[in-house]
């Protein structure tokens, strides 16, 4: 028999794990949503979003929880140039191009990232680091339960703002059918760069809560996370938001229980095993719709 404690401390480790996961994954899909473009580099968003937090930490000395929107508003920016840039000249040209572009910009990021703060791990202290909460027989670190409540507010911001805003709206519409919001007066390549940086600042969210987590960091920390992000959207279904926020934590769950019933080494391996079987069973994922 399993503890109870052990059990809920496996559930809210994955319920944190999972936020981070979700977010960078809602981003991620955010992306595909509206543009349809295969975006390999967007963990780098997230090690840019560790650094730009880490760097308004030790310029200000702000606490690192109210970082977190200056550094989405940054990679807000960030994003709308890389779309801008890189990827709208490349838009409907073929899958390959948006794969080996994403991937060229997975060099470029990583390196300027290490000419400016260098390759070394590096790391910042929460002013929570050590303080824990008692939840029943376990006891919580206080962070855990800050990055789940601000992961909260940041997808109930993104649902208030898509829902009941005109722009919001006007996304929705470009990612049900691009050409009918072309027709009604719908600037579609203004809501593609909308999304492209709406969905770096839930990745630099992301990146945020990893470094003040007190998880260390280095320009080459962005890949494996991005990955999982793919992983996450297909098992909830490409395109399907919920599905990403679903997929996200049980993706954190099926990751730390599989850390603690057989060791981490295996903790990546049964996640995927996890969407392969969900794929067999139902390819279009959890929440991802018939194709027509």
């Amino acid at each position: 028999m399993v503890d109870v404690g052990i059990l809920l401390q496996i559930v809210f480790w994955g319920l944190y794990a999972g936020c981070i996961y979700l977010l960078l994954a809602t981003g991620l899909n955010l992306i595909f949503g509206v543009m349809k473009i295969v975006n390999f580099a967007h963990g780098e968003f997230l090690m840019l979003g560790a650094y730009v937090t880490a760097a308004i930490f030790a310029l200000s000395g702000l606490n690192p929880y109210a970082i977190i929107l200056l550094t989405m508003l940054v990679l807000v920016s960030i994003g709308g140039f890389v779309e801008r840039l890189c990827f709208r000249p490349i838009l409907g040209t073929g899958k390959l191009n948006e794969i080996f572009l994403s991937i060229g910009l997975i060099y470029v990021f990583e390196n300027v990232a290490a000419v400016i703060w260098s390759d070394r791990w590096q790391s910042i202290q929460s002013p929570y680091s050590g303080i824990s909460i008692p939840i029943g027989p376990v006891s919580l670190p206080l962070d855990y339960v800050i990055i789940m409540v601000v992961t909260t507010a940041i997808l109930t911001g993104l649902y208030l703002f898509l829902e009941r805003t005109q722009v919001g709206m006007a996304i929705r519409a470009t990612s049900q059918n691009r050409r009918g919001a072309m027709l009604v007066g719908i600037d579609v390549e203004r809501m593609d760069m909308l999304s492209f940086g709406i969905g770096s600042a839930l990745a630099a969210a992301a990146g945020t809560l990893w470094v003040v987590s007190g998880q260390v960091f280095n320009p080459y920390m962005g890949s494996i996370p991005a990955i999982k992000a793919f992983a996450i959207i297909i098992l909830g279904g490409l395109g399907s938001i919920p599905g990403a926020i679903i997929g996200g934590l049980l993706y954190g769950l099926a990751e730390n229980a599989t850390a603690f019933l057989v060791g981490g080494p295996w903790k990546d391996a049964v996640s995927f095993i996890v969407l392969i079987v969900v794929l067999i069973i139902r390819p279009r994922g959890l929440f991802g719709e018939a194709e027509e």
